[in-house]
């Protein structure tokens, strides 16, 4: 079988991958769909047992352009040329992205004041599109911002996306060109041979000749393993109300803080599903995987919403979560190689490499060479994949006439707060990267995410991914798919 029918490497798993990278995330799987566009082969190693279930799966989901970068970084390079990629690429691909533009309030002085300052460092960043705004037009865009406001910045260019989908699709990007995805591989140990490094992992070992370091939270440690000491990540809890669709007429655009000495703040975004979120706080912990959301971060969030818009609290709340971000004690983006050590650090990546990771893989393509990976293009690769469509602005399967004429499986809602179909939910199991458990298919169709959060259709949903994922083989020990 090919490689690009199987999304395996054409080794055996004995022999050595000229490129492992190390993390599944939004950067990795983009690094690996980047680098296997080239006459490599490549293995992208995920500690989990799905692609995005760490830091890129909770975030705000904004598609930013970069205004608010800090000017002459390597962030805010690329998170401008991300955007323009990211956004071509969803077009691409489908992945559901709404044009919303985003609207900075001021509530003070202070903020009033920074606004001026907030529209130079958008043009320092080559965006030249914002504006400055009185109250009156601040409150015509958002009538039901609370009292008080003093002025605004728009940006008109500020869109949501669906991360999850953007995840996926590069991962399964990357598989359709060749990449092996080996999940359950926590990266323990790192060995130099003769010509090679081996990875030793919680799966077994996997060589390479270049491993490249896209581990979010554990960059800091695989980059130990190495040898460097470079910076440490501290985990930053942000955690976020999301309420019900009925909310999201209060909404149409991007309400974003005003960054000042004291801090960045909370926001209110609509979201490519058709809810209202608010959030996220900003807390930083000592353990890695403490998602939980708290009582104080909920009483946080229902001040902040009190003071910003306060019809936003009389609807209901759908769900909360809580995400993790990677900050680190360091101003910038770390993309820096050891060429004597055929290793490349791609760490420092903050909430903003959703929307640059695109070009974050292209920077990094470029450091390779540079270090002295040959690369060579291929000469014809897959198309994108096409993803199933998550967003409200566009047609749903429950809404195809046509599609449920010919597959009467996508008419038959299984997930009713979210009209998600039993043919969405085979799909997803069937998918190139398949959903292995109930948070995978939450991810890839939205069941269980509305309302009543699987209450009701969390048994059916669930039997249908265990008759799907039985006999598919997507399920062995070592995280290595199967067609």
């Amino acid at each position: 079988m090919s490689a690009h029918r199987s999304g395996r490497a054409q080794n055996p798993r004995t022999d050595v991958y000229d490129v492992a990278v190390v993390g599944a995330g939004i950067v990795g799987a983009a690094l690996a769909r980047e680098l296997s566009g080239h006459e490599l082969t490549v293995a992208l190693l995920e500690a989990r047992a799905d692609v995005g279930d760490g830091t890129s799966k909770a975030n705000t989901a904004i598609l930013h352009t970069g205004f608010d970068a800090e000017p002459g970084t390597l962030e805010s390079r690329l998170v401008a040329r991300g955007y323009h990629l990211l956004s071509a690429y969803a077009e691409a691909t489908g992945i559901p992205v709404e044009r919303t533009g985003a609207l900075l309030v001021a509530w003070d002085r202070e903020e009033l004041g920074a606004l001026p300052r907030l529209k130079e460092k958008a043009e320092a960043n080559g965006y030249e599109h914002c504006r400055l705004v009185d109250a009156d037009e601040v409150y015509r865009a958002v009538p039901a911002l609370g009292e008080g406001a003093l002025g605004g910045l728009t940006v008109p260019d500020e869109s949501v996306i669906c991360t999850w989908t953007t995840n996926l699709a590069l991962a399964t990007d990357a598989r359709r060109r060749g990449a092996e995805l080996l999940l359950r591989h926590a990266v323990t140990g790192v060995r130099r041979d003769d010509g090679h490094t081996t990875l030793i992992t919680t799966a077994g070992d996997v060589r390479a000749r270049w491993v490249v370091n896209a581990a979010g939270l554990g960059a800091d440690h695989i980059d130990r393993l190495f040898g460097h000491d470079r910076f440490t990540v501290t985990p930053r809890r942000g955690e976020l109300f999301v309420f019900d669709k009925l909310a999201r007429p209060l909404v149409d655009t991007i309400v974003l803080p005003v960054p000042t000495s004291r801090g960045k703040g909370v926001l209110i975004a609509p979201t490519v599903y058709g809810n209202v979120m608010l959030g996220p706080t900003a807390e930083d912990l000592t353990d890695r995987t403490d998602t939980a959301t708290s009582e104080s971060g909920h009483d946080f969030l229902l001040g902040k919403g009190e003071r910003l818009m306060p019809r936003l609290l009389a609807e209901e709340i759908t769900a909360s979560y809580a995400g993790l971000r990677a900050a680190i004690d360091h101003g910038d983006y770390l993309v820096e190689a050891t060429p004597e050590q055929r290793y490349l650090l791609v760490g420092g990546i903050r909430s903003t490499g959703l929307s640059a990771g695109l070009a974050i893989a292209e920077h990094a393509r470029g450091v390779l060479a540079g270090a002295g990976l040959p690369l060579r293009a291929r000469d014809r690769l897959p198309d994108p994949p096409r993803m199933p469509n998550l967003g409200e602005a566009a047609e749903r399967p429950y809404q195809n006439a046509g599609l449920i004429a010919r597959d009467p499986a996508y008419g038959t809602i299984v997930c009713f707060c979210e009209r998600v179909t039993e043919g969405e939910v085979r799909d997803a199991c069937h998918a190139p990267v398949p959903a292995r458990d109930l948070d995978g298919l939450r991810r890839r169709t939205r069941a269980m995410n509305g309302r009543c959060q699987g209450f009701f259709c969390g048994a059916a949903v669930e039997a249908l991914r265990a008759r799907h994922h039985a006999d598919d083989g997507c399920d062995r020990a070592d995280g290595r798919d199967e067609d």
